[in-house]
């Protein structure tokens, strides 16, 4: 039984989609689901958020996400949470599910192929692989 689902979305196009997916499961009136966004590391591992000032376009760009996390939660037909952290995306989508102890986690694919998915990474592949509970990819259409 799904009881707790954490939903993995970023800025890209693929969020919609996974939200319209996440809407199709049945999913029972008591299940939980937990929307999270990854923001990129700070350049440096020694450098903190909290040891730099963060510029008008990091905090817009964070209170953007959590609005755009806001509106999606309204299309949810369950009680649902924000999660916005900061790290490897894979990593940190993992973190999140063991701590929520997650059912399920949904993730978008961006469908990278070849050179592409060698350079850039595949967050999901990575989920898929280390995650400790089943992982729904949604890929484009």
């Amino acid at each position: 039984m799904l009881k707790t689902i954490v939903v993995a979305l970023d800025s890209s196009g693929i969020a919609e989609r996974v939200i319209e997916a996440l809407n199709d499961l049945v999913l029972p009136k008591d299940s939980k689901v937990i929307l999270c966004h990854v923001f990129p590391p700070p350049d440096s591992e020694m450098e903190l958020a909290a040891d730099r000032p963060h510029s008008d376009s990091q905090v817009l760009s964070s209170l953007q996400v959590e609005k755009l996390l806001q509106s999606y939660q309204t299309q949810l037909p369950v009680a649902s949470e924000i999660e916005l952290v900061s790290g490897d995306p894979a990593e940190e989508i993992i973190r999140l599910a063991n701590i929520y102890k997650a059912d399920l986690i949904v993730i978008g694919s961006r469908g990278l192929t070849g050179m592409n998915r060698i350079v850039q990474g595949s967050v999901s592949s990575q989920v898929v692989e280390e995650a400790h509970c089943s992982v729904f990819v949604v890929k484009p259409r």
